[in-house]
């Protein structure tokens, strides 16, 4: 069972298994067709294409952030519609970087499936390696799949103020330095970030190529991030809800579990403008 990261020689040995579903996770937030056209011209073989903004999210309202949750009943049908239920080993993956598959991991741990995991270095990692490739579609048998949502996994932006306001969390934001300093805001309307929040960029948890990093290594960068703050107190946020599940799964690799996620993320904070803005590293 794997529930963190799978590697691709690991992936490419479980092919043909009739207990292995594969997602497809690409995506280009500035070219929201470009993942579902790449799917179309080469995916890894039994993969089904998983839209971020189709599949992975919910409506976007005028109060909520870019990527909202999904409703669990709807996420819960489309899931069974690929043929995933809890029995089945799930594997996601994007172009690379793992930033959107970790969300679809994300969302399948807060329904209650724990065979799920996401490949490490993603389809750039998969071709490197020369492994197979096909454009044919695929589809597995339509099953049930019965959601177990965590409410405790997630925090709704007045819960993180609250939270915050009474010191009970440690808020951690996944995007770039000059994102969360405000000094370069090219995708929300507001720049900055939450007061109070910390900053650790998912690409922080990558090496050089594309990889997550060793658990050891993992670990330590997350202990320099939170210092004394205990890891089951952190609080992932992001942009949009999306990177800040990179985050949640890094520190799962580090041995460091029990964070939640504020899906709304700074998209969301900002959509009251009577809410503080802090700037600045």
């Amino acid at each position: 069972m794997y529930q963190t990261l799978i590697q691709p020689a690991e992936l490419a040995s479980l092919l043909g298994d009739s207990e292995l579903a594969i997602l497809d996770c690409r995506f280009d937030l500035m070219r929201p067709g470009w993942g579902e056209s790449e799917y179309a011209a080469a995916h890894i073989p039994g993969a089904q294409y998983a839209h971020l903004e189709r599949d992975l999210s919910g409506p976007v309202g005028p109060h909520t952030g870019r990527h909202p949750l999904p409703d669990p009943q709807q996420l819960a049908a489309t899931l069974g519609r690929w043929g995933i239920d809890h029995t089945v080993q799930v594997i996601a993956y994007d172009q690379g970087n793992g930033a959107f598959a970790a969300r679809a991991w994300w969302l399948l741990r807060w329904l209650g499936a724990r065979r799920v995991a996401v490949l490490d270095g993603g389809f750039a990692a998969w071709r490197a390696a020369g492994l197979p490739v096909t454009s044919e579609p695929a589809s597995r048998a339509p099953c049930t799949f019965v959601p177990q949502p965590d409410t405790r996994a997630v925090l709704s932006t007045s819960e993180v103020e609250q939270a915050l306001a009474r010191g009970e969390i440690e808020l951690v934001d996944a995007r770039a330095a000059d994102r969360f300093a405000g000094e370069n805001e090219t995708i929300d309307p507001v720049a900055g970030h939450v007061p109070g929040a910390r900053n650790h960029p998912y690409a922080h948890n990558l090496g050089a190529d594309g990889r997550f990093l060793p658990p050891g290594e993992l670990r330590r960068r997350w202990l320099q991030t939170l210092g004394s703050a205990e890891a089951r107190r952190v609080v992932a946020m992001c942009g949009s809800g999306v990177t800040a599940c990179h985050n949640l799964l890094a520190l799962e690799i580090a041995g460091l579990p029990g964070g939640r996620l504020y899906a709304g993320s700074w998209s969301e904070w900002i959509r009251d403008p009577a809410r503080p803005v802090a700037r600045g590293l």
